[in-house]
């Protein structure tokens, strides 16, 4: 996938990646227009080579295959059931009877909810449940591309690590690539494989967690919230310490002073 406003970053099928979206850009429509529900004043968004707008037709069928869940998904429901609320989308794809049940009822064990739930109304949950309705829906219609606008936005730890799973398990079970749209790098630079930075239409900063986490410094400055970890190391190499302070993981801490103390000999 790809989109070339002023600069071009390309995504290889069966990616996770990690949109972090600077002060100067805005995220709110960036994943609607790699979806095709918003369309690019210049540029061009290409899957699978394709461009999206080509005609009516590709719009609207990228549009099934890039799945797009908008931050607090939750308040986008409005079906009766669990069940028909992950319904709508399989149905309007005109799918059968039987593929729309399989699909829903995967979809709802891909995101944690059991099948005595799918008759209840949705509005009788709790907010992390109605978030787990809504991505099932999306995810429902098996896109090969999955778009997140901060798909951890007022979850609690345990709520975070619960949904960041889900998304884990449905990019295993298809191959499909993930997109996690964040200006927060904290809880998801530990589950993506690529972090792509984008600030005032430019991608300043692409690549592996770690080779963009040197960047520390420059990323806290377009209003990009580090991990901590980041943060203690860079400010230590600032205060003139040796140390690498692309780390941003815990153990990968406890490894990079470890391995300080036994270059200078200390066991």
């Amino acid at each position: 996938m790809r989109r070339c406003p002023v600069q071009c970053s390309r995504l290889e099928q069966g990616r996770r990646a990690r949109l972090g979206i600077g002060g100067g850009s805005r995220q709110d429509s960036r994943g609607r227009r790699l979806n095709g529900l918003l369309k690019p004043t210049s540029g061009q968004v290409l899957l699978q080579g394709t461009d999206i707008w080509t005609d009516p037709q590709t719009t609207r069928k990228s549009r099934f295959q890039v799945g797009l869940v908008f931050q607090y998904p939750e308040y986008q429901l409005f079906e009766e059931t669990i069940y028909k609320d992950i319904a709508f989308g399989p149905k309007n794809m005109g799918l059968d009877e039987r593929e729309v049940d399989r699909r829903v009822r995967e979809a709802a064990q891909f995101v944690g909810l059991r099948e005595d739930m799918l008759e209840k109304s949705p509005f009788e949950l709790s907010g992390g449940q109605k978030r787990r309705v809504a991505i099932a829906g999306v995810i429902a219609m098996e896109p090969s591309v999955l778009i997140l606008d901060e798909p951890t936005a007022g979850l609690d730890p345990v709520g975070v690590a619960s949904i960041l799973g889900n998304i884990h398990d449905y990019h295993t079970a298809k191959n499909a690539t993930i997109i996690i749209v964040s200006h927060s790098m904290e809880e998801v630079a530990r589950t993506v494989d690529r972090l792509v930075v984008v600030n005032d239409g430019r991608i300043p900063f692409q690549g592996p967690p770690r080779e963009v986490f040197r960047h520390g410094a420059e990323l806290e400055r377009m209003g990009l919230g580090v991990p901590q970890m980041t943060r203690v190391f860079s400010r230590l190499r600032a205060m003139g310490l040796d140390i690498d302070a692309s780390v941003y993981t815990i153990p990968q801490a406890k490894e990079t002073i470890l391995r300080r103390l036994r270059e200078k000999g200390v066991e």
